[in-house]
């Protein structure tokens, strides 16, 4: 007699195995320990078999009868349930193995012993961060262009152009890869042949390549100038403000002791709060006895009383005396260089970049940020960014 609901949960365990019969070769087996299985004996080739359907009560009695319904119908085909089953499980494996994630680690893993440190590590944080979790469990082979695309608008439509061309490239580049190890047929990243928008060149040069980026530190560490152009100098990567921002700077807005910056945003017309870590701290605290007695942090070498802040061309005058061209570097562009750098390699959230640049960030339902948005998550990344900065100065040359 089939089994019920009833039945099943009234099933108590024994000294011995017990099994009750449901009818087409499907029993529930009860064991002494208390637990309860279904199970489906049939026969193949005059061979009796078994195999589970499943352990009570996460299958019920009527997923279990399905279940013994799809086997059934193996068998009327010659398909044997258990051989079936097997079968399966290898196909999950090996889509496991050639998952874009599978091959992509695999690619990084043969090609980035022969990459710089910085470089191969910007690339795996690309992949983790951008492309991994929304393309990486799928079997490579399946991936199509529109699925790609979908992945690489994400990074276009926060904003990051640039890191969406470049995830782009290195799709592409573990996509040729499974094509050359026998995984993928074919690399879809070619069809998507100028569906991004260019990458416009900057109106500010900017280094933004983390091993170029130490060589101009250690440049601007060596230069010989003013002390006043020199601190500017230290000090514009460590805040990366506008360059009009850090020429007027002024010893009022600045609190030493609270290791902050406040004040107006020229552009936006709101208030701005630059956290300072502690190598900018220490930068101003060499400043302060030459220039704290006037208004600004930067004078003018020109106005000994210091009511005029240093003129807008000392930075870049400095820069190209250190032999930094016109095309490499400019004021505005320790902003692009901490934006990319920060988002790139470091992985901080886009929005707290931003706010840190002071760009006009609105919430979901249009309003204005205010200045302490993010502010203790901004005090850790610009810590952070300044060890890093550090680091990198650290770092011998590139042979």
């Amino acid at each position: 007699m089939p089994l019920t609901d009833t039945v099943i949960r009234r099933a108590k365990p024994t000294e011995k195995t017990q099994r009750l019969a449901d009818g087409g070769g499907m029993y529930l087996e009860v064991a002494p320990s208390g637990g309860k299985w279904w199970r489906l004996k049939y026969r193949v080739g005059g061979k009796e078999k078994r195999i589970s359907l499943g352990v009570y009560p996460d299958i019920t009695l009527k997923q279990a009868r399905e279940r013994r319904d799809d086997a059934r119908k193996l068998l009327a085909n010659g398909i044997d349930p258990s051989e079936h089953r097997k079968a399966h499980k290898r196909t999950v494996r090996i889509q496991a193995a050639n998952s874009f994630e599978a091959v992509g680690r695999e690619w990084f893993a043969k090609h980035s012993p022969n990459w710089v440190a910085s470089h191969a590590d910007r690339i795996i944080r690309r992949l983790e961060r951008d492309i991994f979790p929304w393309i990486g469990g799928k079997p490579i082979a399946e991936i199509t262009a529109p699925i790609l695309l979908d992945v690489i608008r994400r990074i276009e439509q926060r904003g990051a152009l640039e890191t969406a061309h470049r995830a782009l490239q290195n799709c592409g580049q573990v996509f040729r890869y499974a094509v050359a190890t026998g995984r993928a047929e074919r690399d879809p990243s070619a069809d998507l042949r100028g569906a991004l928008p260019p990458v416009r060149g900057k109106h500010f040069p900017a280094v933004t390549e983390p091993t170029k980026v130490g060589e101009v530190l250690r440049a601007m560490d060596g230069y010989q100038g003013t002390l006043p152009v020199q601190c500017a100098l230290r000090l514009a990567p460590l805040v990366f403000v506008r360059p009009g921002e850090l020429r007027h700077a002024q010893w009022a807005d600045i609190d030493l002791h609270a290791a902050e910056w406040r004040f107006t945003v020229t552009k936006t017309d709101t208030q701005h709060i630059v956290p300072l870590s502690r190598q900018a701290v220490a930068i101003l605290n060499e400043l302060q006895p030459l220039t704290g007695r006037g208004r600004y942090v930067f004078p003018s070498a020109r106005n000994p009383r210091g009511d005029k802040p240093m003129s807008d061309n000392a930075i870049l005058a400095a820069l190209r005396r250190m032999g930094i061209g016109k095309d490499e570097m400019s004021g505005h562009g320790f902003r692009a260089m901490a934006r990319t750098i920060l988002d790139e390699v470091l992985g901080f959230r886009p929005d707290f970049i931003e706010h840190q640049l002071a760009h006009a960030v609105r919430d979901p339902n249009g309003r204005a940020y205010n200045r302490t948005a993010h502010l203790p998550e901004r005090r850790k990344m610009m810590q952070e960014w300044a060890n890093y900065l550090d680091q990198l100065k650290a770092e011998p040359k590139a042979p």
